[in-house]
């Protein structure tokens, strides 16, 4: 698997420029204690997510962040370097999240988008839809958590379409 570059930067990138087989890595963010803390009790309050010392007494060993955080994290590098930020459309959904391991304080996530299927519409042909496989991966090399995104882009340039 060989990372690639876009070949616009993302306030210039369309549908067309979404290769399928194009691969690419962006990041990365750490990941905060108190920031795990904060958005359980908010959103996710779960033992093993707002309190250290029991979680420390749990099955992970420790403090980790709720699945739901972490899916945040990576969205935000999602939408920072992949997502266009002049043809994004809409989503109607992403597949398959998965959580395969805890994300944990003091860890340094990145992503790794896999462009698996770029398609015009058959029906409006100003737009496509990309399908992108999105990775978040750890300092260590492991991935943490992946989902399969969809998204309707806008195409270059609409009157040559179809």
């Amino acid at each position: 698997m060989t990372t690639t570059s876009f070949s616009a930067p993302i306030d210039d990138r369309y549908f067309e420029d979404y290769v399928p087989g194009s691969v690419f890595e962006f990041g990365s963010l750490e990941v905060d204690a108190a920031e795990i803390v904060e958005f359980a009790r908010k959103f996710d309050p779960q033992t093993m997510h707002t309190d250290p010392e029991a979680a420390a007494k749990g099955p992970f060993k420790g403090l980790i962040a709720s699945g739901w955080h972490s899916a945040g994290l990576m969205m935000r590098l999602f939408i920072d370097n992949y997502l266009s930020h002049v043809a994004s459309l809409a989503s109607p959904g992403v597949d398959e999240v998965r959580w395969y391991r805890p994300v944990r304080p003091g860890d340094r996530l990145k992503i790794r988008v896999t462009v698996m299927e770029a398609r015009p519409s058959a029906s409006k042909p100003d737009r496509g839809m990309v399908r992108s496989l999105v990775e978040a991966i750890n300092q260590e090399g492991e991935v943490a958590m992946s989902m399969k995104a969809m998204n309707l882009l806008a195409r270059r340039h609409p009157a040559s379409a179809g």
